[in-house]
């Protein structure tokens, strides 16, 4: 096995965290110690964030992480607690949503089953009395935007999934928000339609040249369309920053855990594998299978162990190794000539998991730790 990994004397291992805050102008939305609390439930947990007007922010997290929460908040639909929304420099903290320059877009498209799409989509302009003709104009455009043009005479449930989730974001747009904000809009979607869907999001979001804030439960959401995102976990943000980075230098356990596919490796067997005390983090793709008695270079690590699962997805197949000194490892491979029969055949296989030291991170505990996605050094000669 390759030597351990040790920081170089004399110069400390230095954290590699993606910026939790990189707006330098007047943010789109600023929260400042936001709280909300139901009884003794604290849902968001003192929470500070600056988004940055045009750009497309994800709140990713599992349910009951305080996402929506937030999002609600944001739009007035929640009051905090404690702590204050601001948006573009304004407080709107205790203002209705109706006086806020924001709209929403849920998951249900909450479309009227009795109106034509035109009806629709001009609802909002119709209450504010704007001008019949103003109305068309604005309706015929804002249909353009979603690539939705010459279905004004259409109803609701002439249309398919992705075309009501569609009008529902035109009739948000009408109203030209500064910020739009997206309750897991496209749930209810099957997979094809919601991975056309991200793409055509953001590249709406990039034409009409508003704030997004899209909340999510689902990581490859928040990797395709953010430009930055916030992981949130038990109320609090674990991490901030872009996809490359949130992916790449994951800050806690639990981001590496919940933002793709991770491998911890703790306690004894980072000591034996790793080298070194604590709790380290190397992803699944950095990994290759070799065989067991295949050379090792300087700038690697590797481990022994026995193939113990394999599941064929296709595009690639995941390895679930068995480590001779304990724990288990996930590998996974491209098929880039590889069968699925050729894939299938490696279980119960002998191999050398082999990796780059500077793959393997060290990980904080939780978001309070301030250790934070560490990458982890190899000892000068």
């Amino acid at each position: 096995m390759a030597a351990p990994l040790t920081a170089h004397p004399g110069h400390p291992v230095t954290a590699k965290r993606a910026p939790a805050d990189h707006v330098t102008a007047l943010p789109a939305v600023q929260l400042e110690a936001l709280t909300k609390r139901y009884g003794e439930v604290e849902a968001v947990a003192g929470i500070d964030l600056r988004i940055a007007d045009g750009e497309f922010f994800s709140m990713l997290g599992p349910s009951g992480s305080g996402k929506t929460t937030t999002l609600r908040m944001i739009a007035g639909f929640e009051q905090p607690s404690s702590g204050r929304v601001l948006l573009h420099g304004r407080d709107v903290t205790g203002v209705p949503p109706f006086e806020r320059d924001v709209n929403t877009v849920f998951q249900d498209y909450a479309l009227f089953p009795h109106m034509t799409v035109g009806d629709n989509v001009a609802y909002g302009l119709t209450v504010r009395h704007v001008a019949s003709d103003e109305r068309r104009r604005r309706v015929a455009e804002a249909l353009k935007q979603v690539r939705l043009e010459g279905y004004d005479r259409r109803r609701p449930s002439q249309l398919s999934g992705g075309q009501r989730q569609r009008v529902a974001l035109a009739r948000a747009l009408i109203n030209r928000p500064k910020v739009l904000l997206l309750d897991e809009p496209l749930g209810a979607l099957d997979l094809k339609l919601r991975e056309e869907m991200q793409i055509e999001l953001k590249a709406i979001q990039h034409e009409v040249g508003i704030t997004f804030i899209y909340v999510t439960h689902d990581q490859e959401e928040a990797l395709t369309m953010s430009d930055r995102l916030a992981v949130f976990h038990g109320g609090r943000i674990e991490q901030v920053g872009p996809p490359s980075d949130v992916y790449e230098h994951p800050a806690t356990t639990f981001v590496a855990g919940f933002v793709g596919t991770s491998n911890l490796v703790r306690d004894a067997v980072a000591r034996s594998v790793i080298g070194l005390d604590g709790t380290f983090t190397v992803r699944p793709e950095k990994i290759r299978l070799a065989e067991p008695a295949d050379p090792v270079a300087p700038d690697e690590q590797s481990a022994l162990g026995t193939v113990r699962g394999v599941v064929y997805l296709g595009s690639d197949t995941r390895y679930i190794v068995a480590l001779e000194m304990g724990g288990d490892l996930v590998v996974t491979q491209q098929n880039l000539e590889t069968s699925s029969m050729e894939a299938l055949a490696a279980q119960g296989r002998a191999v050398r998991l082999i990796w780059k030291r500077h793959h393997v991170l060290r990980l904080a505990t939780s978001a309070s730790t301030d250790r934070m996605g560490e990458q982890v050094e190899e000892e000068s000669p």
